[in-house]
């Protein structure tokens, strides 16, 4: 009776660890955001298990379901597509159900796309805020807002064609000279990191085609003068 927490690769297979892979085999259940993608990495992996569906869309519907299941004996392992579920993922929602009905969580160190951008971008990374995903529409401006002022280092996650617009409006907020790190494909074979200040970013990208997933690293506001020369050093 218990729920493992699975980080799997964010792009390179070679980053499952072999804990995980362990644990894969172990359990009675495998729950996935999308079973296609997560069902390719076990048969990679060589791993038969039976899969559900558990995912942002029904979340709501499943949790009751899989807390019986798990209540009556069944051990689970959650994935998601990339990286640690709950972090920008679904899950968030059958944690806590679990640990209300007293069921064990064991949650795996693993692959995360924002700790290797933080550290690839040389900006300060003792401390930061992690923001993920800015909403589309509704609450983004008051979000930016809110952040004007934050002089801790700032992680968001972007699609590839929101990022122009997402960078123009960090420009707008945090000034376009900025220092800021776009990574993106991290661990892939065409990994990216392109470091500068906000407009500069801008221009690159702006003659690209952007594949991939996006990691944006803003430099905070607080001695925002010294970060830059640190930063100007450094490159």
């Amino acid at each position: 009776m218990k729920l493992y927490i699975v980080p799997t690769p964010i792009g390179n297979l070679e980053d499952i660890t072999l804990r995980a892979i362990n644990v894969l085999k172990s359990v009675d259940v495998v729950l996935a955001e999308d079973t296609r993608t997560s069902g390719q990495l076990l048969k990679h992996l060589g791993i038969s298990k039976p899969m559900h569906s558990y995912h942002i869309h029904n979340e709501h519907q499943s949790i009751t379901r899989i807390i019986e299941r798990i209540l009556k004996g069944e051990t689970m392992a959650l994935v998601s597509d990339a990286g640690t579920p709950a972090v920008s993922d679904p899950g968030f929602l059958l944690v806590r159900e679990c640990i209300k009905y007293g069921i064990t969580i064991e949650c795996l160190p693993g692959p995360t796309a924002f700790v290797p951008a933080l550290v690839n971008s040389g900006l300060p990374s003792d401390r930061f805020t992690f923001e993920g995903f800015l909403p589309h529409k509704k609450g983004r401006q008051t979000r930016m807002q809110n952040l004007v002022n934050e002089d801790r280092t700032m992680i968001f996650y972007e699609s590839p064609h929101r990022l122009i617009k997402a960078l123009q409006q960090f420009a707008e907020y945090f000034g376009a000279d900025r220092q800021a790190c776009v990574s993106r494909e991290l661990t892939k074979i065409y990994e990216e990191n392109v470091r500068g200040t906000i407009q500069e970013i801008i221009t690159y990208f702006s003659e690209k085609t952007i594949k991939g997933e996006i990691v944006i690293i803003v430099a905070g506001k607080a001695d925002e003068k010294k970060k830059s020369s640190d930063y100007s050093d450094q490159n």
